[in-house]
This record gives structure tokens, sequence and C-alpha cells, in this order.
């Protein structure tokens, strides 16, 4: 189904069966090879003209962070059984084996918390979770950075389309991008803490050492 074609049956349906639509894409799209044909964040900022108060957009982001997450799990499991060999296989060259390289290579870097930054990266995100589970990273390390990477990545385009259809200078829409802003800013926060805590734990035991 071409792209033009799922976002024009997405508007069509009505608003309960958009917010499940647009929660089955959220998870298609993070599913490793299923994610290269759906158009996840074009969805989300279709759905986002339809939400008019902060109730509506909290359901809408909880729904689509859930579907997400359940995709990115999905990966992780792929990755988990498959493991590195699936850097081979010709779903991967087919989309590009350099974002498969790049996520790797940001997993290295930065342990568990590239997947935190990796579900953020276009052209990593869908090949990130994969490369953690082929890592054999555990699901305690995996879970935490990637719901919070699940909530920021979806939340952004919810905002953005809440912005477009509504026009900032709606009361209604800056209360809802301000409280998606504030919601942003204090996952980063959470995240920019355990980094620096991580940080701190490596330098002490390498002063121990």
């Amino acid at each position: 189904m071409a792209f033009t074609s799922v976002l024009d049956w997405l508007q069509s349906l009505p608003e309960p069966a958009m917010l499940a639509g647009a929660g089955v894409l959220a998870l298609g799209e993070a599913i490793i090879g299923v994610g290269f044909l759906l158009p996840g964040e074009a969805a989300l900022l279709i759905v986002a003209a339809t939400i008019g108060s902060v109730p509506e957009f909290l359901v809408m982001w909880a729904v689509v962070t859930l579907g997400a997450l359940c995709g990115n799990v999905i990966g992780f499991e792929l990755g988990r059984r498959v493991g590195p060999s699936l850097r081979d296989t010709k779903l991967i060259h087919k989309y590009g084996g350099d974002g498969w390289d790049r996520a790797s290579a940001l997993l290295q870097k930065r342990g568990r918390w590239a997947v935190f930054t990796g579900r953020l990266l276009p052209l990593v995100r869908s090949f990130m979770p994969a490369v953690a589970g082929a890592a054999h990273m555990s699901y305690r390390a995996f879970l935490p950075p990637v719901a919070m990477g699940a909530a920021c990545s979806t939340a952004l385009p919810l905002l953005v389309g809440i912005a477009a259809a509504a026009g900032l200078g709606n009361a209604d829409t800056m209360m809802l991008v301000i409280l998606g802003g504030l919601l942003l800013v204090v996952v980063a926060i959470i995240v920019i803490r355990k980094l620096r805590k991580k940080k701190s734990a490596v330098a002490t035991a390498g002063k121990q050492g």
C-alpha cells in the first residue's frame, strides 16, 4: 500500500478508529523492516489535526507511544533471536545497511542510552532496537531508554501537527504545546541525569582501578 493510500485511509476513519489506526501505524513503523514501508510521522501529523484539548492529546500520545514501544520490543526480540547476521539480510541491504552500522557505532559509543538517542534519529530509529537485541542487551537496560525515546519521538510530530492545524495564536493550542514541551523537558532532564550518573560512576571506578 502506497504512503498516500495509507494516509487517505487514516483520514477517512472516524475519530476513535483513527486513534486505533495511529497506534497500529506507530507499532508498524517501529518494527524493523515494516517501518521502512509506513509513513509513521506523516500519520501523526494528520491525527494531530483532530486533537482539540489536553486530555485528547494525552490519550493520543499514550496510544502512539505504546504502539511505538511495542514495535521496538518486537524489533529488539528479532535482533536477539537472529543476532548480528540480521545485518546481512536482503531486507537490510535493500533499505541501507548504513543505518544499521550507524546504530551499531552509536551503541558502542554511548551504551544503553544510545537506544534513547537512536529513537530520535530518522536514519537510525528503525535499526537501533534490533541492533541492541543482537548485542545481547538485557531488557532491564533496553526498556527505560527506548520508552523515553518513544515518548519524545511521538510527541514532537503531534505537537507540530497541532500547532500547524490550529495556529499558535489559539489559547488551547498554546496550552497543548507548552504542556508537551514541558513533558519533553522532564524526559530530557531524566536522561541527562542518568548519563551524568553513569559517567561519574565510570570515572570513580577508573580512579579506584
